[in-house]
């Protein structure tokens, strides 16, 4: 029978600690008296250590434990000195030690001292660097380095993880290299990269990640293909791979007739020295803390049973970090354990009713991982992976041969790397394996189903959930089995219908002659152009998972043009989704290395790459297209030298719309392009930087459109579009449509030359029919 005595504490520490990151310290001080007395009585009052008010005692201790742990802990997350440089915007010159290595110009430290002016404070602050993604300085920093960085500082978001974001004035400089351990972790790690790096495709990409936690090589692309399938988890090393080392150092003590106590003193060395390899994540952490309460009970003689444990690992891990509560990297984590350990035996009894039993038991585990993981895999991303199961199932058993044959690898890179290299081979297989699986269903049609986000929808999934679990599994009354089978059948029913409804009024209510299209990818631009069955991409956003979705929307696999203005993140973060799918790209001129790899990348899709100035001009369809920016000198790359077309209607469709597109043109750059091609009027613009105030009201009154395209995310930090902006589209006449607030945008042509319909799948919105002089508009239902 399983011991859920240790349940409620774990709950209620888990609750405390996730409201109490919020709060002042002298409140959490509160609820931790509050807790501790509750218990007190429920404690005297109950009769029976299994009676419903000894298990709320308990549950109060575990609530009074991390109230008390949160309040000691919150004052030394806000030194003053930081606190009154944030305020005044100082400059602070902060020592901090590295806690993880860097990802996209991002550092997680800890900051042991903050000095402003001759003001010098100790503390221990977890911080978040904010460097430049092409800025490389902050990529060679290591785990355990000490450094010294001038910096301003802004306080993060109340519960964060990270207590203050530093944002660099120059580059760090090293105090003091990593202690011994991490030092030699490092250069395990920088030896398994060196002796994999020619290890090809998306299992050359995975392996450092499974191995050893290193995912700077998993792509954007990637990454999302992981999501949709369900196989996060596998992206980079999880607590399955501890259980794993355990095992196997174990099995090896015990082959070679080591005493007990020595075996397990071997598994957790051997347990410490895995942790500090991969770098502290939360799944990790959680794991390595679980065994070793583990291995301790059973050096003890009491082989405890697996949900106590993992109870005890959480009290202890929040604990020791509070804010670990809403992390979700942890909540994954533990959810998955008590998953397992609750649902994969009975979920596997009632398989094998119709199935072997060892198969029973291999479909129930990702099954049983999946439920509890899905609620907050919601939190991330409102779908549901419709295929996730299928995936984990085909890809789980690869995860401990990348495991082991990496930490083989891992073992011989420093002193053999060519045996590591040929190890490093043989991991590679299973490795590609699990990429294979993830792209295969990724790409399949209905990968991601559409579910309420939410509260809402978190509610009703794990409505559905109980349901399915009553319905199938023993132990309820037959009675009740029943009811939850026909509530289920209807549920799954209208659910079907619903999407499949949805879908059908939402393609009904498209424009099928659309040829201008805004995708909604958030702070970003990806704007379509379709003429003739041949389509354009300008830009493509800054995920490859939204702009998929969008093209996946609008049944589009393939792209005749696609234009990259310049190599912001949110102009080409998006385009592993489409590489492979791409005839022409049209690129501007490069300012680093990494756009040289994009190009590079595309070229190797199939694409003809061309870097393109002034005078360069095509057909798509009947349009025809011009570059009419950037020169060929004259120009700084990045905004000011964006790729800018322009889209006029060929001889064969007089009723097409014209229209420019103006990547991140800044003002000047608009003023110099409004000189050197006296534009006429165009029907639609592509408005410049998301609708920044850097524009030029004399171009937009040239250009004079009827409609204004604004790629834009809802509650961006920049104020995009800015008031400037907006009245200058007033002033002239010219409707704006934002991805914010109008969601997905499809413009088409009208009856006339100069009409336009437009499509709006609008957040929230309701069906609605506008008409004005030449403008008719359209709103979509919500998905």
């Amino acid at each position: 029978m399983t011991d859920l005595r240790l349940l409620p504490a774990a709950l209620a520490a888990w609750l405390v600690a996730g409201i109490g990151i919020g709060l002042p310290g002298w409140a959490n001080g509160v609820l931790a008296l509050g807790c501790a007395a509750a218990a007190v009585a429920c404690a005297l009052i109950a009769r029976g250590v299994r009676s419903v008010l000894a298990l709320a005692a308990i549950a109060l201790v575990g609530g009074a434990i991390i109230g008390a742990a949160v309040a000691a802990q919150v004052p030394g997350r806000s030194p003053h000195v930081l606190v009154e440089a944030a305020h005044s915007g100082r400059t602070v010159t902060l020592r901090l030690e590295a806690t993880s290595l860097a990802t996209a110009g991002r550092l997680a430290a800890t900051a042991l001292s903050a000095t402003v002016g001759d003001q010098t404070t100790t503390t221990s602050t977890p911080v978040l660097v904010m460097g430049e993604p092409e800025d490389h300085a902050l990529d060679r920093v290591r785990i355990g380095e000490t450094l010294r960085i001038d910096a301003a500082v802004r306080p993060g978001d109340v519960g964060d993880t990270v207590a203050y974001l530093v944002f660099p004035r120059g580059s760090p400089t090293e105090v003091a290299p990593p202690p011994g351990m991490l030092e030699a972790a490092d250069h395990v790690r920088v030896a398994l990269v060196r002796a994999t790096a020619g290890l090809p495709g998306d299992g050359g990409d995975l392996l450092p990640g499974l191995a050893i936690g290193d995912t700077a090589q998993v792509s954007p692309r990637l990454t999302a293909e992981m999501k949709a399938s369900s196989l996060t988890h596998l992206t980079a090393v999880s607590g399955a791979n501890c259980a794993i080392v355990v095992g196997l150092v174990l099995w090896a003590a015990s082959a070679i007739g080591l005493p007990r106590m020595v075996r397990l003193a071997v598994a957790l060395l051997a347990l410490v020295g895995f942790v500090v390899l991969v770098t502290p994540q939360g799944s990790v952490i959680r794991a390595a803390v679980m065994a070793a309460v583990a291995l301790t009970a059973i050096a003890l003689g009491r082989a405890g049973r697996g949900l106590p444990l993992l109870c005890i690992a959480v009290i202890v891990l929040l604990t020791t970090d509070p804010w670990l509560a809403r992390d979700y990297g942890f909540a994954l984590s533990a959810l998955a354990t008590g998953g397992l350990l609750l649902l994969a035996a009975p979920i596997a009894r009632s398989i094998a009713r119709l199935l072997p039993n060892r198969l029973a038991l291999l479909l129930a585990v990702p099954i049983a991982a999946q439920l509890a993981c899905q609620p907050v895999i919601l939190l991330l991303n409102p779908a549901l992976p419709v295929y996730g199961i299928a995936a984990n199932l085909l890809a789980e058993p690869a995860a401990p041969l990348v495991t082991v044959l990496g930490l083989a690898a891992c073992a011989t890179a420093a002193v053999l790397p060519g045996l590591a290299s040929a190890i490093g081979w043989l991991a590679w297989l299973p490795a590609s394996w699990i990429a294979a699986v993830a792209r295969f269903f990724a790409h399949l049609p209905g990968a991601q189903s559409p579910w309420p986000p939410g509260v809402i929808g978190i509610l009703l999934l794990i409505a559905v959930t109980v349901l399915a679990l009553v319905a199938v599994l023993g132990g309820s009354p037959a009675r009740l089995r029943r009811l939850a089978r026909a509530a289920l059948v209807v549920g799954v029913v209208g659910y079907l219908a619903s999407v499949a409804g949805i879908h059908v009024v939402t393609v009904a209510g498209r424009p099928a002659d659309w040829e201008f299209g805004l995708c909604d990818i958030g702070q970003g631009d990806a704007t379509l152009i379709r003429s003739g069955g041949e389509i354009a991409l300008v830009d493509t956003g800054p995920d490859p998972k939204p702009l998929a979705v969008c093209l996946s929307d609008l049944g589009i696999d393939h792209i005749d043009l696609l234009v990259l203005t310049h190599y912001d993140l949110d102009h080409v973060g998006g385009t592993d989704a489409v590489v492979g799918k791409v005839d022409r790209a049209l690129i501007g001129p490069p300012s680093d290395p990494g756009d040289h790899r994009l190009a590079s990348e595309l070229r190797a899709g199939g694409a003809r790459v061309d870097q393109v100035s002034i005078g360069v001009h095509g057909v798509l369809g009947a349009l025809r297209w011009d570059v009419v920016w950037p020169p060929d000198t004259g120009v700084e790359p990045g905004n000011p030298a964006s790729v800018t077309i322009t889209i006029t209607p060929g001889e064969g469709c007089p009723a097409c719309l014209s229209g420019i597109l103006l990547g991140d043109l800044g003002e000047e750059s608009q003023d110099r392009l409004l000189g050197l091609m006296h534009p006429g009027h165009v029907d639609v613009v592509k408005v410049a930087h998301h609708g920044s105030a850097d524009q030029s009201p004399e171009l937009y009154a040239a250009l004079h459109p009827t409609l204004g395209l604004i790629g834009v995310g809802a509650g961006n930090d920049y104020g995009h579009p800015t008031a400037k902006l907006l009245g200058i589209l007033t002033a002239n006449g010219i409707r704006p449509l934002r991805t914010d607030l109008d969601g997905m945008v499809l413009v088409a042509p009208g009856a006339q030359p100069h009409e336009a319909v437009v499509w709006k799948q609008k957040p929230g919105g309701d069906e609605a029919t506008l008409t004005g002089p030449e403008l008719t508009a359209r709103d979509g239902p919500t998905k």
